[in-house]
């Protein structure tokens, strides 16, 4: 089974920075901790998708792509060709990585499996690849799972995983946990 790992980026990310830290040092220490988690994942090729966001190189491994895209909606179709893949929201930096690999378990029974953000929209997706026209996701979307079966042709196609948070806002730094490990480019600058 060969998979890939894309970590997108996009420059309306860097909102969430709170007062007094520079958007793009934020944007980028976000990106780099999100990156650096797909990165160590087994069994997984990590790409970056860059949503208009310059200068991911300097946070990428030797020999991880970077690849532009026009928008999010493009993530899926930029991935290399490979059997299953999930592309997960550079804000969530201190998302878990066992939360990538409940979704890929997901995907032995779904063409495509969500962790949905609290608040709305998805953390990651996950799908077998390539991806059918209907599952483009929206990571934006208020409910990305109830329209991602709405698009479905046949029930049990959308999986769900666990949820988890993304920083959107300033007051989203909360809730980071101190607890976790990793997140350790976002956690220097916030102190």
């Amino acid at each position: 089974m060969t998979r890939i790992a894309a970590v997108l980026v996009t420059p309306d990310m860097a909102q969430a920075a709170p007062p007094g830290v520079d958007r793009a040092e934020f944007l980028t220490a976000m990106a780099e901790d999100t990156y650096e988690m797909v990165a160590g994942l087994e069994l997984v090729r990590p790409v970056i998708l860059s949503a208009g966001v310059p200068g991911l190189e300097d946070i990428a491994w030797p020999g991880t792509p970077v690849l532009s895209i026009a928008s999010p909606a493009d993530a899926f179709a930029a991935l290399p060709p490979e059997e299953e893949g999930v592309i997960v929201s550079a804000d969530a930096p201190d998302l878990p990585p066992l939360l990538i690999g409940k979704l890929f378990r997901e995907l032995g029974r779904a063409h495509l499996a969500v962790c949905p953000a609290e608040g709305g929209g998805a953390v990651a997706v996950a799908a077998r690849l390539p991806v059918p026209e209907w599952a483009a996701p929206d990571f934006d979307e208020p409910d990305v799972v109830a329209a991602l079966r709405r698009k479905a042709p046949g029930p049990r196609m959308v999986a769900t995983g666990p949820g988890w948070h993304r920083l959107r806002k300033p007051q989203d730094v909360a809730r980071l946990d101190p607890g976790l490990e990793g997140w350790d480019n976002t956690r220097a600058l916030l102190t």
